[in-house]
């Protein structure tokens, strides 16, 4: 970490900092203050909220401002302790016997040995004596493992994690131990205007198709998540997969203009491929993601306009 990354930098020199990472994210000025605030003073945390609210983007944006490497690693059953800190390579063991040469570091002592952030998804999905090992690390910065020694964490090591807090299946309640040791920030979706912006820039849509294109794609979309019969919405990957569906379709079908005829069918069929997989049906509906999605598109291009129609 540079000196204008320390807790005891200057304000403007923080400031600074925080402006050139702001320029790489796109409408999470408060998420980015108050997450850089607390990677700066040194503290560890966990971000909540769906998948697709640029949590990884703001933390690849940290990182790469401050040179260090993020290290991704998904919270599940099957990230036991051993796979979380490293193992001895099997074949040298066999050769030399245990010793700290043959060590093969995990990500969270690679992440403590480069000073690095270790990034932990559905980390409530993760096994608890794992979530132990974390504890220590976090706790001391320092953790033991066995012939090796003493692994101490460079200055610049955090542990962040994230969680669904609308998906509960198979997951784990955490402990106070654990929260204890975390700060938490929400990070819910963004709005409408800035879900625009993020669909244009990945999808790179112009012209009057294209314009139009993102303006429904994200409406659709946020329309997944007030939906009654859905029991968690799209993430804005799924506008950004309808806008870029819809512009192949468009050009399959010789669509030059939001005006034609088939322009609204075609942003149908472009729902169905980008969004009937990530929408999640309330299992207590007797539904399906088809017919939802064709609810949703009814409600835009059918009941919207002729809202909207004089007289």
């Amino acid at each position: 970490m540079t000196d204008t990354t320390r807790a005891d930098a200057a304000p403007g020199e923080l400031a600074a900092n925080r402006q050139r990472i702001a320029s790489h994210v796109v409408g999470r000025e408060r998420e980015l203050e108050l997450t850089l605030a607390a990677v700066a003073a040194g503290r560890d945390i966990l971000l909540e909220g769906p998948p697709g609210t640029s949590k990884t983007t703001m933390l690849t944006a940290i990182t790469e401002e401050w040179g260090i490497p993020l290290l991704f690693v998904e919270g599940n059953a099957d990230l036991t302790p051993a796979k979380l800190v490293g193992h001895h390579n099997p074949a040298r063991v066999l050769k030399e016997d245990y010793s700290p040469d043959n060590f093969v570091a995990g990500p969270l002592v690679e992440a403590m040995t480069e000073g690095g952030f270790l990034y932990i998804e559905e980390f409530n999905r993760a096994p608890e004596d794992t979530l132990n090992t974390l504890l220590t690390a976090m706790a001391d910065r320092s953790i033991a493992v066995p012939r090796v020694g003493k692994i101490k964490a460079k200055p610049t090591f955090r542990v962040i994690a994230s969680m669904n807090p609308y998906d509960n299946v198979g997951t784990t309640r955490l402990s106070t131990s654990v929260h204890d040791r975390l700060n938490r920030l929400a990070v819910g979706y963004q709005d409408a205007p800035s879900e625009e912006a993020i669909v244009r820039l990945r999808t790179g849509a112009e012209g009057p198709v294209g314009d139009r294109l993102v303006s429904d794609a994200v409406a659709v979309t946020r329309a997944t998540r007030d939906h009654p019969d859905i029991r968690q919405g799209s993430s804005v990957r799924g506008a950004i997969d309808c806008v870029l569906v819809a512009t192949k379709l468009a050009d399959l079908r010789g669509v030059t203009s939001p005006d034609e005829e088939g322009y609204a069918e075609l942003v149908f069929d472009a729902m169905i491929v980008s969004l009937s997989g990530r929408i999640h049906i309330d299992e207590a509906v007797d539904t399906t993601p088809e017919r939802v999605l064709r609810e949703i598109w009814e409600d835009r291009f059918i009941l919207e306009p002729a809202t909207a129609a004089p007289g």
